[in-house]
């Protein structure tokens, strides 16, 4: 079944008019959490990097006397 171009309009603009948008608040709180979340994320990697870096240079250091 095919819809003309002004029925496919119109109903466009009826499932947008059903979309809730977020607040301006919902919105700040939202970015400034995914900032948190990606800077703790980017210390632990940074920290597990740091780890077993160290923890095979110095197994490296060990083997090669």
């Amino acid at each position: 079944m095919a819809t003309n171009p002004v029925q496919f309009i119109n109903q466009v603009r009826a499932e947008t008019a059903k979309i809730v948008w977020p607040t301006r608040r919902e919105v700040i709180t939202t970015t400034i959490m995914v900032f948190i979340f990606a800077s703790l994320t980017s210390a632990f990697f940074f920290l597990v990097d740091l780890a077993i870096r160290t923890g095979l240079t110095q197994g490296l250091r060990l083997i090669s006397g």
